[in-house]
């Protein structure tokens, strides 16, 4: 299986959590030139923009460690594209989550972050 392909496959998996827990779906995948975003989803009146990541080990500190500082500034920068190309969503409260599996990709283990860093 592709590496795409298996991230195709994790993003599904989030949508389905997310999705099970309330929130509803915007967008998948939304593209700039700044980066992508994964998913963009409503939690009631915030808008929340999410990270998927998979890791088969954790020796590197897992999927969710695997969103550093750098990755951070892109999303940021992304959700500001987003927020900009979608004036509707712009005075909506806004935060960042992370989805994190980790592990054998038959069976994972989900790690949901709300609220993992700050926007701005």
């Amino acid at each position: 299986m592709t590496a795409v392909a298996v991230g195709a496959r994790f993003e599904q998996r989030a949508l389905d959590c997310l999705e099970r827990a309330g929130l509803k779906r915007v967008e998948n995948n939304y593209r700039t030139r700044f980066g992508e975003i994964d998913l963009v989803m409503r939690d009631g009146d915030t808008l929340v923009f999410v990270e998927v990541r998979y890791r088969r080990h954790a020796r590197f500190g897992g999927g969710a460690a695997s969103v550093g500082p750098a990755k951070r500034e892109k999303l940021v920068r992304a959700a500001q594209g987003f927020l900009q190309a979608h004036p509707r969503f712009a005075s909506m409260p806004c935060r960042f989550d992370v989805v994190a599996f980790d592990g054998d990709a038959g069976a994972p283990s989900c790690d949901w972050q709300r609220a993992a860093f700050e926007l701005f």
